[in-house]
């Protein structure tokens, strides 16, 4: 019913990624990571480049603070990175393949009656995550932790809140071709969410669609880009709301001191996000 296959590369990258974000001032070697993710060195070295396209050294250089800063200090405005997307023709920004739509008023009040919501669990790049869409629309995508339950109940449970009167109904089988979509490097296809958010959440998250992979912004800059500049606490709050993972890229916002911060779906995650999109933009 579920893909639910356990990802032990994923797990052994995650070990390594804790250890490298604790002690990169004290530029760890080969050899002392590649023990934490009990491998040794020719093992790890290759494992790690493979999932992270660049050797574990050069995403050593990507978790720095200095590195963060200088992102931050040299970042262009949102507006800016929205004219270079539509002049750029990567077909890796965001804004370029996700279009975000929020329900009705009339959706929203129905609460999700008469609408059917496919969900199962995948396998991603960062560990699993449980998937659900509205016809051909994504309405959640959350990562999931190895402790978390799968069954049937506990998943439907994370749809109740939104969408407490929609009929929900595991089925992986249908939902497999979107799911290999969503974390593909080449060949995207246009990809379409739904959410039910107030007119300031999607203002919040449609700022979010326009920063450049390998880019990071602070919560400040988002106020000001949603034309708010007083409201990086309300901002902050909207981010952690947001119930798409990685496709609504709130894993690209840090503080303006340059920490990566917190994140709903884990600081191990945020950072192996934000690391292996800086590999991919470096390239």
């Amino acid at each position: 019913m579920y893909e639910t296959e356990t990802n032990p590369t994923y797990q052994q990258i995650a070990r390594s990624i804790e250890f490298l974000t604790e002690n990169f001032r004290g530029q760890p070697s080969l050899a002392d990571v590649a023990d934490r993710a009990n491998l040794s060195e020719y093992h790890f070295q290759r494992l790690f480049s493979d999932w992270a396209g660049v050797s574990p050294k050069k995403f050593l250089q990507y978790l720095t603070l200095d590195f963060a800063k200088e992102r931050l200090r040299r970042g262009l405005t949102l507006a800016e990175a929205a004219d270079e997307a539509g002049l750029s023709g990567t077909g890796r920004l965001h804004d370029l393949f996700v279009v975000l739509e929020g329900v009705t008023p009339g959706q929203f009040k129905q609460a999700g009656n008469g609408l059917t919501i496919r969900y199962a669990v995948f396998e991603s790049p960062f560990g699993p995550y449980v998937l659900g869409a509205i016809g051909d629309k994504i309405c959640k995508l959350e990562f999931l932790d190895e402790v978390e339950p799968t069954d049937e109940i506990s998943l439907a449970e994370r749809f109740i809140t939104d969408w407490p009167e929609a009929r929900l109904l595991p089925d992986a089988a249908s939902l497999r071709p979107l799911a290999t979509t969503i974390f593909a490097e080449t060949g995207r296809k246009p990809l379409r969410i739904l959410v039910k958010a107030s007119p300031f959440q999607l203002k919040v998250w449609e700022a979010l669609l326009r920063i450049p992979e390998g880019q990071v912004v602070s919560y400040d800059q988002i106020a000001s880009a949603i034309g708010m500049p007083a409201a990086s606490r309300a901002v902050g709050t909207a981010i952690g709301s947001n119930p798409v993972g990685y496709l609504i890229p709130c894993h690209r916002v840090i503080r303006k001191t340059g920490l990566f911060g917190n994140y709903r779906w884990g600081t191990t995650r945020k950072t192996a996000l934000l690391g292996w999109e800086a590999a991919y933009a470096a390239k």
